[in-house]
């Protein structure tokens, strides 16, 4: 499986389990410049961007650990262009949607509040 399609299938997972436990799918692949949300959800009255980490093994670390301070300000900027254009005026949280997915396996594991605007 080739990393962009282990990355798709990863967000079909996230959805899945999103949808299973009440988030309504607002918005998927939402592009601003060169950054990119993978989901936005809402729950309640909260919006939730989503960002999915997919990888077939744990060995070098979690997928959540991918999500780096560079690549959490590259969401919160898209999300705060997105939050804008759509003009939402209810609150924002960032989660994390960490995949490990091979043959043997697929663990799921959902970081609610993974990071927040500086």
């Amino acid at each position: 499986m080739t990393h962009v399609e282990l990355g798709a299938l990863g967000e079909a997972l996230a959805v899945q389990y999103l949808k299973k436990n009440d988030i309504e799918i607002i918005e998927q692949n939402y592009r601003f410049k060169k950054g990119e949300i993978d989901i936005v959800g809402k729950k309640n009255d909260l919006i939730v961007i989503y960002e999915v980490k997919t990888r077939e093994t744990a060995e070098i670390g979690e997928p959540y650990k991918a999500v780096t301070r560079r690549k959490q300000k590259q969401i919160i900027t898209v999300a705060n262009q997105y939050i804008q254009s759509k003009n939402i005026d209810l609150e924002v949280q960032f989660d994390i949607i960490s995949i490990v997915h091979n043959s043997y396996r697929t663990k799921i594991e959902h970081i609610e509040n993974a990071f927040f605007p500086m």
